[in-house]
């Protein structure tokens, strides 16, 4: 009798062992989903109803290719042709950084534009480099201190990344002509609907 009744509560503690794994599990997978479900950054946020993200390419060189000489300062250091996917409804402008995050002395600005109309798909090869486009966007200073594109130039040594990012906003900005990468990027803070990126490497 004591040898069943020593089974019995063998069993029970299995049987409560399981039952406590259980429980875990679903409290584990209700947090997990609650997790999942939080909101997300409003930089990376675009309409649910829309199936095809934001995007952006560049037919002058591959997703982490290489960027040939013409679009840098050993060549014509010319802007490489953009395009990118219509953005998200809403969109009241587009603005488009591109820098160098591998630059020794810290991240590197190639360009900054903003008021690109929301209309547009695409931006030719060699835009001008001045300050007011004839489309009514605006470009301001580099770290090179001038206004537009400047290209690649890297010390000798490993390739360097650099990215182009493109931002759909709701607003169009007010900005003056002297605004750079810091200057933009305070301005599309709270306004960002979509953002998207391509990149680049260029070494000497």
């Amino acid at each position: 009798m004591a040898k069943f009744l020593s089974t019995m509560l063998s069993a029970k503690d299995r049987a409560q062992s399981l039952a406590f794994v259980a429980i875990a599990a679903l409290a584990l997978a209700l947090t997990v989903a609650g997790r999942s479900s939080s909101p997300i950054h409003s930089s990376l946020a675009r309409n649910a109803a829309d199936p095809v993200a934001f995007t952006i390419s560049s037919p002058s060189f591959s997703n982490s290719g290489d960027i040939a000489k013409k679009f840098t300062c050993d060549g014509a250091d010319v802007s490489p042709q953009l395009k990118w996917s219509d953005p998200p409804a809403g969109t009241k402008s587009l603005a488009l950084l591109a820098d160098d995050p591998d630059a020794p002395v810290g991240n590197w600005n190639h360009w900054v534009l903003w008021n690109l109309p929301a209309a547009s798909r695409e931006l030719a090869e060699n835009v001008t480099k001045t300050g007011q486009l004839p489309d009514g966007s605006r470009q301001g200073p580099n770290d090179f201190r001038k206004a537009g594109y400047n290209g690649p130039c890297p010390p000798p040594g490993k390739p360097h990344r650099y990215y182009f990012k493109i931002f759909a906003l709701d607003a169009k900005l007010d900005l003056k002509g002297s605004a750079g990468k810091h200057e933009l990027e305070a301005a599309m803070k709270g306004h960002i609907l979509a953002q998207a990126e391509w990149m680049g490497r260029y070494g000497r």
